[in-house]
């Protein structure tokens, strides 16, 4: 599975640094444009605004995946390792709930805007309200794939998104504090 993931992050990477790449050449090639020549490309600004849209959320897939959005884990640096598997799983179903809500409103919204256009390109909405189910899809099959390594594989090395060597060693100790 690793390999698997390792290929979507890349390709993910990709796909994010073209958007960066394509919004830079644009923007930059209006503003010339306009202050040079007194004209400007009317799409430019419209497409780097889809493009920065599908950005953000390729980039959440990414740190999603990566436990690189922010968390508040004082509390949970506190208790004891079967207070972190419980408030673990907790807290990923409740993402999962949340997901499964943004997914289903993000299929709704993509379908209610797929007959209007974006003004300059001609462009359907729904390419951007698509993403919003994209995102939500591959993270809800990031936080399965969590729970499964956590309840089948019975690996609790993410019980603390910032793992510091405290709480390393406590999970390498067995009861009687010696290294296992």
């Amino acid at each position: 599975m690793k390999g698997i993931t390792g290929k979507v992050n890349s390709i993910l990477k990709f796909l994010i640094v073209v958007c960066l790449s394509l919004m830079a050449i644009f923007v930059f090639t209006n503003v010339i444009l306009r202050y040079v020549f007194n004209s400007g490309i009317t799409w430019s600004e419209e497409v780097s605004r889809f493009l920065f849209v599908w950005m953000i959320f390729l980039g959440a897939i990414l740190a999603f995946n990566d436990n690189e959005h922010l968390g508040v884990d004082i509390v949970v640096k506190k208790l004891s390792l079967t207070g972190k598997k419980v408030m673990y799983l907790i807290s990923n179903i409740i993402l999962l709930i949340t997901l499964v809500f943004l997914l289903e409103g993000s299929w709704k919204l993509t379908l209610l805007n797929t007959d209007l256009s974006a003004p300059a390109t001609g462009m359907s909405y729904a390419y951007i309200y698509v993403f919003g189910v994209i995102m939500s899809g591959s993270m809800i099959l990031i936080i399965l794939y969590k729970l499964y390594r956590f309840i089948i594989k019975k690996d609790y090395s993410q019980l603390i998104m910032a793992a510091s060597e405290d709480s390393i060693d406590h999970h390498d100790k067995d009861e009687t504090g010696d290294k296992k």
